[in-house]
């Protein structure tokens, strides 16, 4: 891959994956995080995303359509801490690390293929190294020659996904 090359990571449904991690009674099951009943859905967990739940939800709503889901308080304070050993990870890769929030961020490879090797080869290494130093997380990749697409391209196979797009594969 010639140019730039920029690699995006997306925490997958990273409040709700925390609380599973934290509270293993909670895993395999549909989970919110948010407030009171007043609130909205901060995060969805991927079982809760089955019956139509999805953040900026009024909470009443996803507890609607799916009753039995485990509503969880939001702890900013253990998202902060676990995305702090993910961004500082990723300053691993590349001195342009760049977050967008506390669960993504776009990293620019450009020249580091040398030290590295092949961008894909660096996104799945990431994908490991993030899932054991997070104990279990896992996020999804998107590597393209711009910004914009390298979000696009992590989202199509989400959760745990890499999706590559070349620099032919985009029309000037």
């Amino acid at each position: 891959m010639h140019g730039r090359i920029i690699m995006h990571i997306d925490m997958d449904a990273f409040y709700a994956s925390v609380e599973q991690l934290d509270h293993p009674e909670l895993r395999g099951r549909p989970v919110v995080v948010g407030g009171t009943h007043r609130s909205v859905v901060s995060a969805a967990s991927y079982e809760a995303r089955r019956f139509g739940i999805h953040s900026a939800m009024p909470m009443t709503q996803a507890l609607r359509l799916c009753p039995h889901v485990a509503v969880q308080p939001v702890r900013m304070a253990r998202y902060q801490q676990i995305s702090g050993l993910v961004m500082t990870f990723l300053e691993t890769l590349s001195p342009l690390v760049e977050p967008m929030s506390c669960d993504e961020a776009y990293i620019d490879l450009s020249g580091t293929e040398r030290l590295f090797g092949p961008p894909e080869e660096v996104a799945m290494y990431a994908k490991k190294r993030i899932r054991e130093l997070t104990g279990g997380l896992t996020c999804s990749a998107g590597i393209a020659p711009v910004r914009f697409l390298a979000k696009i391209a992590s989202d199509m196979r989400k959760p745990d996904g890499l999706v590559v797009i070349l620099p032919d594969q985009v029309m000037g």
